[in-house]
């Protein structure tokens, strides 16, 4: 009896389009990949300085490190839904949750997992469900809701205690709206280029 021949796993961008094209049921571009890249790589950077580095001081709040990068990826989840529709939002979850339990301290992981899973799914639900009314509104809609599941349940797992939730909120919304507004200029840009 012969063993069955697994094709190799391919590591080149080109590779990674194909699987999330068979995954998604949609064309993967360039930019799919960007941003996939882009939201991948904030979550691993927001692990890495939670887990590395002190929580910042702003007046009395104290925001923890990691959060800015946090923040940004309920937007980058946002633009997958665009880009990869929600069989590729889900694999790309999937895959942060598990860069989360590689990447950060066991506490910092259980936490980010969790609270990173849950709040990005119920945050991708509802980006689903406004889009149709504003593609705006749903990114604000999915990124308020996603930033306050995420910051109570992050906070006391990570953490032991619910002080830092109110510089996790602070943080949050201060990445949404800075992600918020680099896609309004964008899309001004892009409809002043087609004019």
């Amino acid at each position: 009896m012969t063993t069955p021949q697994h094709p190799p796993v391919a590591a080149s961008p080109l590779a990674l389009g194909r699987l999330f094209s068979g995954a998604t049921g949609r064309r993967v571009t360039g930019v799919s990949l960007v941003v996939l890249a882009a939201y991948v790589g904030t979550i691993v950077t927001a692990n890495w300085a939670s887990t590395h580095w002190s929580a910042l001081l702003v007046g009395v709040v104290a925001v923890p490190a990691g959060t800015l990068w946090a923040g940004a990826t309920f937007t980058l989840r946002d633009m997958l839904h665009e880009c990869l529709g929600p069989r590729g939002v889900l694999a790309a979850i999937a895959a942060g949750a598990g860069l989360s339990w590689l990447l950060a301290s066991p506490q910092i992981a259980m936490a980010s997992v969790l609270a990173f899973t849950v709040s990005e799914l119920v945050g991708s639900i509802v980006y689903g469900r406004l889009r149709a009314w504003s593609v705006l509104g749903a990114v604000i809609g999915s990124n308020m809701v996603g930033l306050g599941i995420d910051s109570v349940l992050f906070v006391p797992l990570a953490f032991g205690s619910f002080a830092f939730v109110p510089g996790q909120i602070l943080g949050k919304t201060v990445a949404t709206v800075l992600t918020v507004a680099v896609l309004v200029a964008a899309t001004a840009v892009r409809r002043a280029v087609r004019a």
